[in-house]
């Protein structure tokens, strides 16, 4: 019997007992495949991850934190969360069989209907609720929480399943330890990852505080012209609910959204006080009927998510361009390797890695 948290590697190779098939998408340090297991025919998603292979090096991942997103996922079973099937090794990589979500991203899938109401909102952001509410019972923070790590098992259905992914940022909470970082999405983190303070399971909850408002309106309530900009926003929790987006949104879903955006994390919701929260469970006919009248204004939402979409892609064009400057410096100066990150990347030029200045927010995003 696997023992709880415990990694378990094969040192096999992979293509003895899965067909690895076309890229699915690739990362920093990651390439994920479609694969089919030779043994059942089932299809699966095979993520290669680049291991770090020297403590000098700064290409690829180190292998204690391969270790402990394994370990995560290897605890986690719920309809909502991807589901790890098998982990193999090799001397550069160590791939991570996992079930295959097709889907797509939430997002891109709602930006493709006609209509949306409140009733439908709550029904994708209860499955992110169920999904978070698995891991925190085990006191794991996912610390990732984001719409680009929301995705689809399928589109086919009326009401698709929701799969939470990318658990390369999950850590356990320990009772009683000080965990401090300054890591995850600018966009997405919580106050007390800029200022540095002591984490926990209340920052996913801040994530999703930022995830609805943006599922209600498309924009995004701290996104500022630059990384430190965004941040400040965050710190001085400097966000409205704009009349131009959020004019037929109801009450309760804005209650929602501020009793997630709370500076203080003792007075932030829990993940069972969100799923009691009246938006997602109403407690009278009056409630559900606001709900189902509430009509979100997928225009405004099509155009915003776009805009922001866009933003975020210029900022991975301008992150590869400055990259490929410093690897033909460090080549031409024959410097020594400084720093292994590549342009593929979609998420690290919003990655945290240090603690950075702020400073006053200059316009409303």
């Amino acid at each position: 019997m696997r023992t709880p948290g415990m990694a378990v590697f094969k040192h096999e190779n992979v293509e003895d007992f899965y067909e690895l098939g076309e890229v699915l998408g690739s990362g920093q340090f990651a390439i994920v495949k479609r694969c089919t297991e030779k043994s059942t025919g089932n299809a699966y998603a095979a993520k290669f991850i680049k291991k770090r292979l020297s403590r000098v090096s700064r290409r690829g991942v180190k292998k204690e934190e391969i270790e402990r997103e394994v370990g995560i996922l290897q605890q986690l079973q719920h309809p909502n969360i991807v589901e790890l099937h098998d982990v193999y090794e090799n001397r550069t990589d160590v791939v991570l069989i996992l079930e295959l979500v097709s889907g797509g991203e939430l997002f891109d899938f709602l930006a493709q209907k006609e209509s949306l109401s409140e009733e439908e909102a709550t029904q994708f952001i209860k499955q992110v609720l169920d999904g978070v509410q698995h891991l925190h019972s085990k006191k794991i923070a996912h610390f990732d929480l984001k719409p680009e790590n929301i995705m689809l098992l399928d589109n086919n259905a009326t009401l698709p399943r929701i799969k939470l992914i990318d658990f390369g940022l999950a850590h356990k909470i320990q009772d009683g330890a000080d965990f401090k970082n300054i890591f995850g999405t600018p966009e997405f983190v919580a106050p007390e990852i800029v200022n540095y303070e002591p984490l926990g399971l209340e920052a996913d909850m801040w994530s999703i505080g930022v995830i609805t408002y943006i599922l209600l309106s498309g924009a995004s309530p701290f996104l500022g012209d630059t990384k430190q900009e965004t941040l400040a926003n965050i710190s001085a929790v400097d966000y409205k609910f704009d009349e131009e987006f959020f004019s037929n949104t109801s009450e309760l879903a804005k209650n929602f959204i501020r009793q997630l955006l709370e500076k203080d994390t003792r007075k932030r919701m829990t993940i069972q006080d969100a799923l009691n929260h009246p938006w997602i469970k109403p407690v009278n006919p009056r409630q559900a009927l606001v709900k189902r009248l509430s009509v979100i204004n997928l225009e405004n939402f099509k155009r915003q998510y776009a805009r922001r979409r866009w933003k975020l892609s210029f900022r991975i064009v301008a992150l590869c361009n400055h990259l490929t400057r410093i690897m033909k410096n460090q080549k031409s100066q024959k410097l020594p390797e400084q720093d292994g990150r590549d342009c593929e990347s979609d998420q690290e030029e919003e990655t945290v890695k240090r603690r950075p200045r702020t400073r006053k927010r200059s316009s409303t995003s």
